[in-house]
């Protein structure tokens, strides 16, 4: 447990580092006075100045924020106006805005195309066998599966039944083996990690075809690598592909909930990411670093939504700005980001909750 909290503060703690220092970088290109680059959330444990601006180490290590000076508007008594955020133009601030998710981005490719270059998970056809293995992708909920503890990641090895062992190297063979031993006690013997485990099932008669007799989602794996020069192409591409996808996922989620008042996919809060956490360092350093990749893009695809806050939120308040030719009003912007702030958080608390309500 003390190493997936250190694991899951290192993540989250990357993720946010390369965030803010895009924010940082692009700031200071641009000639705007940075007051403050805060790693973690006060109160401040250490602090040294250099040039104008104070680098601080903070309590709370989630998290992070670069003080940049007249990012709030105008206000009475500036006496730095030309090195201010607001004096710049609408595309250098909103060149900044967009800087923390960009790095986001980019930090993905790299962390993917390491991941390719020592050797990631991939998927392949259910004929392949070099080094292959049949990998659980999902775990319905309340079915045979989740009740005989099986998670996310596992892979199979094997069956036993009546004291025989069948092995099993295709998912074809699996799905064979589990239809005709529906209603029957079996042992399925998986890897999670360095650990072997042997779980009794009773695979279900009666089920949807969705689901299956055991309702789990599989898929056939092995550890691909490349060449370096390859590895870096494969990174990008990857990342771009995975955002296309999050995207659609995402904007399913968001239609669904607007049609029918409901979600109709799981979503994962702090609780949830912290399992998903767990699960990937019982696998090894190559799921953390794939997850990492995985999260970084994540974050960064919410971050620009045009929702108060949020960067996009701000740029969509420049957007309008350009419109009509003069910015909004200090307050008026102010309230509108405040309340969005507090929706971000009664939603986070809403699924946190949610998330934890799954445990019991």
């Amino acid at each position: 447990m003390i190493t997936t909290i250190i694991i899951f503060v290192l993540i989250f703690s990357l993720i946010v580092f390369v965030h803010e220092l895009g924010h940082l970088v692009l700031a200071k290109r641009a000639g705007i006075k940075v007051e403050e680059f805060g790693f973690g959330f006060p109160p401040r444990i250490f602090s040294f100045k250099k040039g104008e601006t104070i680098y601080s180490l903070n309590l709370f290590p989630i998290g992070g924020f670069v003080k940049i000076y007249g990012e709030d508007g105008k206000k009475n008594g500036d006496v730095d106006e030309k090195r201010a955020f607001y004096s710049k133009t609408i595309w250098t601030r909103a060149k900044i805005l967009t800087a923390g998710v960009i790095m986001n981005f980019l930090l993905a490719a790299v962390l993917l195309s390491i991941g390719y270059w020592i050797g990631l998970p991939a998927m392949i056809n259910d004929d392949e066998t070099v080094n292959a293995k049949i990998q659980i992708t999902d775990v319905v909920s309340a079915s045979p599966a989740d009740e005989a503890g099986i998670k996310i990641g596992d892979t199979i090895s094997s069956f036993k039944i009546n004291q025989e062992t069948i092995n099993i190297s295709t998912i074809s063979q699996m799905q064979e083996f589990i239809n005709n031993h529906k209603g029957e006690e079996i042992i399925i013997v998986i890897n999670r990690g360095d650990e072997i485990l042997e779980k009794n099932i009773i695979p279900r008669v009666v089920h949807s075809e969705q689901e299956g007799p055991l309702g789990v989602g599989l898929v056939k794996t092995a550890i691909i690598s490349y060449p370096w020069y390859e590895s870096l192409y494969k990174g990008f591409v990857s990342t771009i592909q995975l955002t296309y996808m999050i995207i659609i996922a995402l904007s399913s989620i968001i239609w669904q909930l607007i049609v029918s008042g409901k979600l109709t996919m799981e979503i994962a809060g702090p609780i949830g990411i912290f399992d998903l956490t767990n699960q990937a360092a019982h696998l090894g350093f190559i799921y953390i670093l794939q997850l990492t990749a995985i999260l970084n893009i994540h974050l960064a695809i919410i971050n620009i939504l045009p929702f108060p806050a949020l960067d996009g939120g701000r740029l969509l308040f420049l957007g309008i700005e350009k419109i009509k030719g003069s910015p909004v009003s200090n307050k008026v912007e102010g309230i509108v980001h405040a309340s969005g702030f507090a929706f971000l958080i009664l939603l986070m608390v809403a699924i946190t909750w949610h998330d934890i309500a799954k445990l019991f």
